[in-house]
């Protein structure tokens, strides 16, 4: 257990906001019939930048904080994430990695945010990291186009371990800007989880930042989603301080870390997932991460890099 940080009140003061100005937000909120709060952040509701931003907070946890600005790809200009944390492990792996399976008939989903550190999906993880939220209010993210059911709302009230009431769950479609923008906010998530599972102790990194091209979008949703994907991959730059004894494994970890150490890299996402027949698990795990890697080790004040951006896979994924 960590301290005493709880996710799910640091992100429902963040909700509030939301809940306070709609318009501004460009969401709609609406009651379930068990009266959950649903958040909608682009399927009817006309979402965006300012609701990617505070949504990719809420992820976080309240534990990190987005800012968007623009950044510059070679010729390109384009908007752009900044995120950073001082407590990169439960902002990221104990909220915003988007690692709960749900499932209910025909409608399924992958679930994100503070909601999983209640209910502990998948619980090797919170186990690793060593931290639970005993929060009477939960909020999950969907990244989705369509309405969860009824029973499937209970379902999540019920795993969270809190009344329907106290439940929100909020919708982000891939092919809108404020899904495209919360996405590309994961990018500190994204090369925290690849660490790991390259066998780094995620509890030796004390802080993080990372940026990440916001992608124009496209209403396909499959294209939607491989332009996110390759954001990262190609245009991703995360940066954490680490302490570390044993600079030499960490070095040879830190080659392994970025996008670039995949066999498949340099292809459009779209491209890897159709040569996959469009299964997630056949594709090589090594290509889901950030393309730059650096990291700063306190213990000897050196700090080391890996991987680079790549322009021309940027632009072919965007339409450029």
């Amino acid at each position: 257990m960590k301290g005493t940080l709880s996710v799910n009140r640091l992100a429902w003061k963040l909700l509030e906001k939301l809940f306070e100005n709609q318009e501004l937000y460009g969401v709609k909120i609406e009651k379930a019939e068990c009266r959950a709060t649903i958040i909608d952040a682009g399927i009817k509701a006309k979402g965006g930048f300012q609701a990617g931003k505070i949504i990719t907070e809420i992820c976080m946890g309240g534990c990190g904080k987005a800012e968007i600005g623009c950044g510059q790809y070679g010729e390109l200009t384009l908007p752009t994430i900044f995120v950073h944390t001082d407590h990169p492990t439960i902002a990221t792996l104990g909220s915003q990695f988007a690692g709960w399976n749900i499932k209910e008939g025909e409608y399924s989903a992958i679930g994100s945010g503070p909601a999983r550190a209640i209910a502990q999906k998948p619980k090797e993880i919170y186990e690793k990291i060593g931290y639970r939220d005993e929060a009477e209010k939960a909020i999950v993210v969907l990244e989705t186009d369509k309405h969860p059911p009824e029973n499937l709302i209970k379902s999540l009230a019920k795993d969270c371990k809190v009344k329907e009431e106290n439940l929100a769950i909020i919708l982000t479609p891939t092919a809108s800007i404020a899904g495209a923008t919360q996405v590309a906010g994961r990018i500190v998530e994204t090369g925290i989880h690849k660490l790991t599972k390259l066998g780094l102790d995620p509890n030796m990194i004390l802080y993080a930042w990372g940026c990440a091209p916001i992608p124009p979008t496209h209403p396909k949703f499959v294209k939607a989603m491989a332009r996110t994907n390759d954001a990262i991959l190609y245009g991703g730059i995360t940066y954490y301080t680490v302490n570390c004894e044993n600079e030499e494994a960490l070095l040879k970890t830190l080659e392994k870390a970025p996008s670039k150490a995949s066999k498949d890299y340099g292809k459009p996402f779209l491209e890897i997932f159709k040569a996959a027949s469009y299964d997630f698990y056949k594709i090589d795990p090594n290509i889901f991460a950030p393309a730059v890697v650096v990291v700063n080790n306190v213990k000897s004040g050196n700090t080391l890099k890996a991987g680079e951006i790549n322009i021309n896979a940027l632009k072919k994924s965007f339409g450029f």
